[in-house]
């Protein structure tokens, strides 16, 4: 997203939006990659997400799982409660985590984010208009927190439009197949070439990924 003079970001429907035509002609043509993509799959469809504690839960649900399965811990927890809230969640025991297949680690997570939120150590609100910096910076200052959660968290959710998720396994294996032979490092540095726009290049490769592999395009469906 870009950022106007006064440090905060633009909020213009036109600015805001990784999938757009006007965006997509112009990483193309950075490189041909993303034309052979197309030419197989179709352009990248619109995985957008609602800005908010629920968003943000379901990621971190989403650490190190199938999106199936995570999806299935999201909605057994979500029907325990009245309301997917901070307070809600906040006040669950152990016991009620697990009865809802929450591991304990994740129960830790889900807990020190509701009450960074409810404490106001984070207005989740705020993040739509800041800095990417500064977001990585608050969020990541929350326990369970990292910085896959935050690049998925800014490209869904805040529709960030640089970022090159480098801790996700299925756009990092989909470059590789690509772009064969490159090493970890070369592949950062040929992801600058990609800028402004490396959010719409890591959603061109999960588009590959899912495609290969004959996987529906589901919202964040990245296998781990």
């Amino acid at each position: 997203m870009q950022v106007r003079r006064d440090g905060r970001r633009d909020s213009s429907v036109s600015s805001r939006c990784i999938v757009n035509s006007e965006d997509i002609a112009a990483l193309k043509r950075k490189d041909g990659v993303f034309e052979l993509i197309g030419e197989k799959y179709g352009d990248p469809p619109d995985w957008r997400r609602e800005a908010g504690f629920v968003s943000l839960s379901r990621i971190i649900l989403e650490q190190q799982l199938s999106l199936s399965s995570a999806n299935a811990h999201f909605l057994k927890l979500s029907s325990y409660v009245k309301e997917f809230s901070p307070a809600e969640i906040s006040r669950l025991s152990d016991e009620e985590m697990r009865s809802c297949q929450i591991s304990r680690q994740k129960a830790v997570y889900l807990r020190e984010l509701a009450g960074a939120v409810l404490e106001r150590r984070i207005v989740l609100e705020d993040l739509e208009a800041q800095d990417i910096e500064l977001t990585r910076s608050q969020l990541m200052g929350i326990k369970g927190i990292g910085q896959w959660t935050v690049d998925i968290y800014s490209m869904f959710c805040l529709q960030e439009k640089d970022i090159f998720p480098f801790g996700d396994l299925a756009a990092m294996k989909a470059a590789r197949e690509l772009k064969s032979g490159l090493s970890d490092g070369e592949l950062r540095s040929l992801s600058e070439t990609w800028r402004p726009l490396r959010s719409l290049a890591a959603y061109y490769f999960w588009l590959y990924y899912l495609g290969e592999r004959k996987r529906p395009l589901v919202l964040g469906d990245r296998s781990r």
